[in-house]
C-alpha cells in the first residue's frame, strides 16, 4: 500500500506570471479585494486576505508583456481560492458583476458552488465556497459523490438579500 500525505497539508499560495503588474493588481486588489502585502516595483507583487505573508504572488520575470498560453498546451488548468462562507462568494460574484467581468462557468459539485473565470492574463480562476461536511454527497460505500450541475447565479445572488 502506497503511504498517503498528511492530511494536515495544504497548497499555501500560487504564484502566477503575468504580463503587467498594475492590470493584474486592479483584478485581484480592485475587484477581488485583495491587499497588496509586498510590491518589487513593476516585477512582482504579493497579495493576501487578511495578515497571512500572501496568497498570490504576482510576477513578470519571464512574462512581462507576454500573451497567455495558446489553447491545447499543458499549464495551470485553474487555481482555486475559497471563500469562507456562501455569502463571502456572493460578494466576489457581485464584485465582478459590478466589474463587468463575464463568468466561464458556475457549478454546483455537490461539496462547493463554484464560479470559473480568467484573470486579465488568461489565468483560469475558481471562486468556491465548500458546503458543510455532512451535507456532501455519497454513494453506497460512503465515497464522495461529486457531480457537476449548473448553479443557479440568480439563486445565488438572491443569498442575504432583503
Amino acid at each position: 500500500m502506497q503511504h498517503e500525505i498528511d492530511p494536515r497539508v495544504s497548497i499555501g499560495h500560487v504564484h502566477l506570471k503575468v504580463s503587467e503588474i498594475e492590470r493584474s493588481l486592479a483584478f485581484y486588489c480592485g475587484v477581488l479585494g485583495f491587499k497588496v502585502v509586498e510590491r518589487w516595483g513593476a516585477d512582482a507583487a504579493f497579495i493576501a486576505a487578511g495578515d497571512y505573508h500572501h496568497h498570490i504572488g504576482l510576477n513578470t520575470w519571464e512574462s512581462r508583456g507576454g500573451k497567455p498560453p495558446a489553447a491545447g498546451t499543458t499549464g495551470l488548468y485553474h487555481a482555486a481560492i475559497l471563500y469562507p462562507t456562501r455569502a463571502a462568494l456572493v460578494d466576489a460574484f457581485r464584485r465582478l458583476i459590478k466589474a463587468g467581468i463575464v463568468l466561464e462557468g458556475a457549478a454546483d459539485h455537490g461539496v462547493s458552488e463554484a464560479l470559473y473565470l480568467s484573470d486579465p492574463d488568461g489565468n483560469g480562476l475558481e471562486l468556491y465556497w465548500d458546503k458543510p461536511r455532512e451535507s456532501w454527497p455519497r454513494n453506497s460505500k460512503g465515497e464522495i459523490a461529486m457531480y457537476s450541475h449548473t448553479l443557479d447565479l440568480e439563486e445565488l445572488l438572491g443569498e442575504g438579500a432583503s
